[in-house]
């Protein structure tokens, strides 16, 4: 008999408090420490022969024992409803008033139905569920205690899940619910979701236990109701998203531009051509534009699946309402007091240490709160009674004030900088454009042999270098050089193609050997390019600084529209979607996914809104202008694959 217990033996997980991550063993089934099966403890002789078992093992014959007892359970459940939104900030705003104050007097304003894992022998259907409605027992510390009382038959079988219904007439946040009194110890759901007013979503809401499950070992009874969640969540297609929905669904880039505000402001939209290919973001279903009926417009709320706010997405909020006084109120007052004309830039060194040294006096707000020492985080108050404020010192300024203009720090900042995944190992030589001669004039780069001689002569020759792996080149020519002639048609820009070569020295640390700069073809002049090296004479100085200017502008807006923006958010938001559309969160996968995927579909929305839109943050801020989203699309066709984002693979293609 304690051979066969042991055959019958599955090993299960223990699961510390918060813990979120599951991971797939040798077995398609995943228990978790919790889960119900109404069995008894193995006796004391089975105990002490495999006394080395951990304590988290179960014997699944022991189930069918306590099924034939027919011993009903009692069962307490216990709720816990947060009293704020679940997000960044906590503002306590309650969730019952007037007649949901009434409904919760009644003992009638949440109701919770046990959903059995286990077919009815009889029928072959699923168990009908067990319900309750869940009286209001107290509020500590922003949270909403609710609980009921349970009978549980002995042969419900093993709870698989929990079906909730919000009887209010407002959301509430469902933290998760407890069920004591079980003969293997407390169950607990981990909810963390918001769930509607059943007058607004009619369909109960369904929470599984921590038990995770490949789809083929579902449990027969729960089969249905995973399935019916899977389909909850994609939608049809069809609509303007509501803030409430949580729907996941595919759309293309259509809603960057503003061509009915004004006709300068018509963006394309990025993906779905090959043209402007371009990962998916979350559909909103909003209306199309007049002037463009392939764009939709920009009104409302850029919405997101509910689960993935982080804040107040109500109009007229707190934190909207601040974040815009803070805003409004701060960005005029910078260039009121640090530039005469805003189109100007900096005329002199001393009006930027006026942000380091003076400061300047922040506008009173009408809406003081949280948020402002956010959005202000990068400067700090040094006299609280006039509100004057001073950008943070550089730590590297405190020993040279110009150590930004010395050759040391560029190559440091190329490794040590916000953006180290664009250098990599020269592998061709010499370099030469790959984009078409008749267009970008001819492809050879101007950086030569000869010329890269000469800067490493104290060192070793160019074929040594190259042959033993001493040169690294940063390379933006043949992405920018397409653009350079529709940017410098933009009042007060320009653009070229770049590219920045470094060597390797003994000791370790790179040292930069030369800049290219390329202008195309354009107004019927020919090809113009020309390189620049570190140079001790005045003029060859100021050249070699002016070019290192210019690449800088390059790598920092490559750094936030590639690097970031592209590779960090955009590429990410269509494997979220997928995941809430393909895996159930009794998936082990899935429960692996989520922690590290939420709230990035939020950041995402929130970028279309200021960040990447047109006339945006980063239009207005980077070299390619309000051609920057067409670059960071050139760059996912030319550069982007799945198999090479992930390390080692980076470092090794590099």
């Amino acid at each position: 008999m304690a051979t066969q217990n042991l055959d019958m033996l599955k090993t299960q997980i223990h699961r510390p408090d918060n813990a979120r991550t599951f991971f797939l063993l040798n077995k398609p089934c995943i228990p978790s420490h919790g889960f119900a099966s109404f069995s008894f403890r193995p006796g004391p002789q089975l105990q002490k022969k495999y006394r080395n078992v951990r304590a988290g093992y179960v014997l699944e014959n022991a189930k069918a024992v306590a099924g034939g007892t027919r011993v009903s359970t009692s069962v307490k459940a216990t709720v816990t409803v947060k009293l704020s939104d679940g997000g960044c900030f906590y503002n306590l705003v309650g969730l019952s008033h007037g007649p949901d104050d009434i409904l919760d007097l009644l003992g009638k304003s949440l109701l919770l139905e046990i959903v059995s894992a286990e077919l009815d022998p009889k029928t072959g259907l699923e168990k009908k569920p067990i319900s309750r409605y869940a009286r209001r027992t107290g509020q500590k510390d922003g949270e909403v205690i609710y609980e009921s009382e349970f009978v549980i038959p002995g042969d419900f079988g093993e709870i698989g899940a929990v079906l909730v219904e919000n009887e209010h007439k407002n959301e509430m946040y469902l933290k998760h619910i407890v069920l004591n009194g079980l003969p293997n110890g407390p169950i607990e759901f981990n909810c963390d979701s918001w769930v509607e007013p059943k007058f607004d979503k009619p369909e109960k809401r369904v929470f599984f236990t921590f038990k995770s499950y490949l789809p083929s070992q579902t449990p027969r009874g729960l089969k249905s109701l995973r399935e019916k969640d899977l389909v909850s969540l994609r939608g049809n297609g069809k609509g303007e998203r509501k803030t409430s929905d949580r729907i996941y669904d595919y759309d293309v880039y259509n809603d960057l531009g503003d061509p009915d505000s004004k006709p300068e402001l018509a963006r394309p939209v990025l993906g779905g051509s090959k043209k402007y290919p371009y990962p998916r973001r979350c559909r909103t279903g909003r209306p199309r534009s007049k002037i463009d009926p392939l764009s939709e417009t920009r009104s409302g709320t850029f919405y997101v699946p509910r689960d993935e706010e982080f804040s107040e997405v109500k109009q007229n909020s707190f934190i909207t309402k601040t974040a815009e006084s803070v805003l409004d109120a701060l960005l005029p007052s910078l260039e009121a007091v640090l530039l005469d004309d805003p189109g100007l830039g900096f005329q002199h060194f001393s009006d930027i240490d006026q942000l380091y040294n003076q400061g300047m006096p922040i506008p009173k707000l009408k809406n003081q709160g949280p948020l402002q020492s956010l959005v202000l985080r990068l400067v700090k108050a040094v006299e609280d009674a006039d509100d004057v404020v001073k950008f943070e010192t550089p730590a590297m300024f405190h020993k040279d004030k110009f150590s930004w203009l010395r050759d040391e720090e560029f190559s440091r900042q190329t490794l040590a900088g916000v953006n180290p995944y664009s250098i990599k190992l020269v592998t061709e030589w010499p370099l030469k454009s790959k984009l078409d001669p008749d267009v970008y004039g001819p492809p050879e780069s101007a950086i030569t042999t000869e010329l890269v001689g000469r800067e490493i002569k104290d060192f070793m020759t160019v074929d040594k270098a190259l042959e033993q792996k001493k040169l690294f080149i940063i390379d933006y020519h043949d992405l920018l050089l397409p653009f350079v002639s529709k940017v410098r048609r933009i009042k007060g820009t320009t653009l070229y193609g770049s590219r920045a070569l470094f060597f390797l020295t003994p000791d370790g640390t790179l040292k930069p050997l030369a800049i290219e700069l390329t202008r195309p073809p354009m107004d019927g002049k020919p090809q113009w390019n020309k390189v620049f090296t570190p140079s001790s004479e005045a003029t060859g100085l100021w050249l070699w600084r002016f070019a290192k200017a210019h690449f800088l502008a390059h790598d920092s807006g490559y750094h936030e529209l590639v690097s970031h923006w592209l590779r960090t958010h955009c590429a990410t938001e269509p494997y979220i979607i997928a995941t809430n559309r393909q895996l159930s969160v009794m998936h082990p996968i899935y429960r692996l996914l989520h922690p590290h995927c939420r709230y990035t579909m939020k950041i995402n929305a929130l970028a279309r809104q200021v960040l990447i839109s047109a006339d945006g943050v980063i239009e207005s801020s980077f070299s390619p202008s309000k051609y920057s989203m067409e670059l960071s699309s050139v760059a996912y066709d030319q550069q982007w694959r799945f198999d090479r984002e992930a390390l080692p693979a980076d470092l090794i293609n590099r």
